[in-house]
């Protein structure tokens, strides 16, 4: 959905779209960042940099790399030592959001939650019998 917005980075008025953050000049500035930066990855070279490694060899920040990757516009299979941090953890992953072992842990936690909710639930239905008494006298 269209709407209204500001630049995050010159705070010019622009109309935001799903595909574009930015207004149309700071979109042009990172129009020819990412041809630097695909420019330097193109070459042979430079196919396997780092992260690191790119941002020194182009001047380009870390952070709009890093959009270029979470955009699908730098494709990770062709370049196997380039990834984004984690959104838990910071280590690099190649895929997703979060990795392996905070996916696992994720999982762990989630697990012992359902089986505390599951054990408070029969202790509530425990608490709810009617014990009867097979007693005969009065």
């Amino acid at each position: 959905m269209n709407e209204l917005a500001n630049c995050p980075k010159c705070n010019a008025l622009f109309v935001q779209t799903q595909f574009r953050t930015v207004c149309a000049d700071c979109f042009k500035i990172e129009e020819k960042q990412f041809e630097t930066v695909y420019g330097f990855l193109r070459k042979r070279e430079n196919r396997k940099a780092k992260l690191n490694e790119v941002v020194d060899g182009t001047g380009v920040p870390e952070e709009i790399i890093l959009k270029f990757i979470r955009l699908g516009r730098l494709q990770l299979s062709n370049f196997p030592n380039l990834g984004y941090p984690c959104s838990k953890c910071g280590s690099l992953i190649r895929e997703g959001k979060i990795c392996a072992s905070c996916t696992k842990d994720l999982h762990g936690q989630l697990q012992r939650l359902q089986r505390e909710e599951e054990f408070q639930g029969q202790k509530v239905q425990e608490e709810k019998k009617t014990y009867y008494s097979n007693s005969t006298k009065r």
